[in-house]
């Protein structure tokens, strides 16, 4: 999405399989919102999921099994079996329904069947660099 994503909801790890939480992140967004891809990757899924269009994108080199992240409402600009670039438009925000009160862009990313917050895809941390302790140096 264009400009830095501002969260509505995040991400709340269910306890068990099938528990409540909330499996991803809601970003705020009016419907026709360019999406695009986080990452590279192939499409693996493009189409109504419950009534509601979604993409998903498997990213290249991303371990074993590799990342998925999913879009959801949208209407995908993309086909399966497709390859993808970062940053390149994917799909655009459909009109809803959403899950919460304005519009929004549900965003998951799962490994095999384990959720993860896909904010790790974009949050970049400060690098720190802490005293080392109880290691000589040598004055010379």
């Amino acid at each position: 999405m264009p400009g830095p994503p501002v969260v509505i909801r995040g991400w709340e790890p269910p306890a068990t399989p099938y528990g409540p939480g909330h499996r991803g992140v809601d970003l705020a967004a009016p419907p026709g919102t360019e999406i695009r891809a986080v990452a590279p990757g192939r499409v693996t899924f493009a189409g109504p999921v419950a009534g509601q269009g979604v993409l998903t994108i498997t990213l290249d080199g991303s371990g074993s099994p590799p990342l998925r992240t999913t879009y959801e409402p949208v209407r995908a600009l993309v086909h399966p079996g497709e390859r993808v670039t970062a940053g390149q438009p994917v799909a655009v925000l459909d009109a809803g329904p959403w899950h919460c009160a304005d519009g929004c862009l549900h965003w998951g990313l799962k490994r095999g069947e384990v959720y993860l917050n896909p904010l790790v895809l974009v949050r970049r941390g400060h690098a720190r660099l802490l005293p080392v302790f109880g290691v000589g140096v040598e004055a010379g």
